[in-house]
C-alpha cells in the first residue's frame, strides 16, 4: 500500500465498463487498488494506466467469480489483506429475454455470479472491517431490483436480492463504522446489453446514461451519505416515500390472526 492512501479498494468486474470507471475514480481519490476480472490483458492495461496517472499501487488478480476455486481465492484475499478498506461488488451479468426464451443453465450461472459471489465476498470482507473498526461495501444492484417487470425476471430477482441483502447488512451493522451502499443504475452504456442479448443501439437513447456519469453520480450519492443511490432519480423524496411505505408495512406483515377482510369471505 502506498503512503497517504485511503486503503485499498478491491473491485470486481473491473476490466471494463462500470468497474473500470470505479477503479479510475477511486484511484484518483487516493485508494490503492486490487482489480478482479476474468480478462487479465484488459486488467493489466488498466492497471498500468492508472498507476502511471495516479501513482497508486494497482494489483491485478485474474479470476472467474463463477468458478468456486477462483471465488475462494478472492475470499482469501479479502480475509487476509488488512489494507483493504473498500469492496466494490460490481461483477455481474444480465439477461433481457423472457423465461420461455431463456436457457435455465445460463440463469443459474447468473444467480451464481450476481448472488452467490457477491454474498461470499461480503461475508469474507465484513469480519475484517468489524475487527478494524471501519470499511465500505458498495453493491452494484439495478433498478430492476425494484422493477423486475422491466427485463428478465431472474436478473430482476438477483438484483432484488442485492438490494435486500444490502438493507439487511445496513441494519445489522448500524452500530459499527462500516458503510454499505447499494447503487441502482438504470440502463447504462456498457457492454452489458450485447452480452445480455439486446444490442445497446436497440435501447432508447433517452433512457441510457453514460457509464462515467452513472459512477460519478453514485460516488456523489456516497459522499452525501446515501445508503441507496438511484443515479437517474430526479427527486430523492420519491425513494424516501417508497421506503417509508415499506417500513409502514413491516409491523403488520406477521400477526397471530388473518386480516379481517379474509375472515368475511365464504
Amino acid at each position: 500500500m502506498t503512503q497517504n492512501s485511503k486503503g485499498t479498494a478491491l473491485i470486481t468486474g473491473a476490466s471494463s465498463g462500470i468497474g473500470a470507471i470505479y477503479a479510475d475514480r477511486l484511484a484518483r481519490r487516493g485508494y490503492d487498488l486490487i482489480l478482479v476480472a476474468r480478462n487479465k490483458a484488459r486488467l493489466d492495461q488498466l492497471a498500468k494506466r492508472l498507476s502511471d496517472e495516479t501513482g497508486r499501487s494497482v494489483e491485478v488478480v485474474a479470476a472467474d467469480l463463477g468458478d468456486r476455486a477462483d471465488l475462494a481465492r478472492i475470499e482469501t484475499v479479502l480475509r487476509t489483506d488488512a489494507s483493504i478498506t473498500t469492496l466494490v461488488n460490481n461483477a455481474g451479468v444480465g439477461a433481457t429475454g423472457p423465461l420461455l426464451a431463456s436457457d435455465v443453465d445460463k440463469m443459474e450461472e447468473m444467480i451464481t455470479l450476481n448472488v452467490t459471489a457477491l454474498t461470499r465476498l461480503s461475508y469474507a470482507a465484513v469480519p475484517g472491517f468489524v475487527a478494524r473498526g471501519a470499511g465500505t461495501i458498495i453493491n452494484i444492484a439495478s433498478i430492476v431490483g425494484i422493477a423486475p417487470e422491466v427485463l428478465n425476471g431472474v436478473y430482476g430477482g438477483s438484483k432484488a436480492f442485492v438490494l435486500a441483502f444490502t438493507l439487511s447488512l445496513q441494519k445489522e451493522l448500524a452500530d459499527t463504522n462500516i458503510r454499505i451502499q447499494a447503487v441502482l443504475p438504470g440502463a447504462t452504456a456498457t457492454d452489458f446489453w450485447g452480452l445480455a442479448g439486446t444490442p445497446l443501439e436497440h435501447v432508447p437513447s433517452e433512457i441510457v446514461m453514460r457509464a462515467e456519469d452513472m459512477v460519478d453520480a453514485a460516488l456523489a450519492g456516497f459522499d452525501l451519505g446515501e445508503r441507496i443511490t438511484i443515479p437517474s432519480l430526479p427527486d430523492a423524496g420519491d425513494w424516501e416515500a417508497y421506503e417509508a411505505a415499506r417500513q409502514k408495512l413491516i409491523p403488520n406483515l406477521s400477526l397471530s390472526v388473518p386480516a379481517a377482510r379474509y375472515l368475511t369471505v365464504g
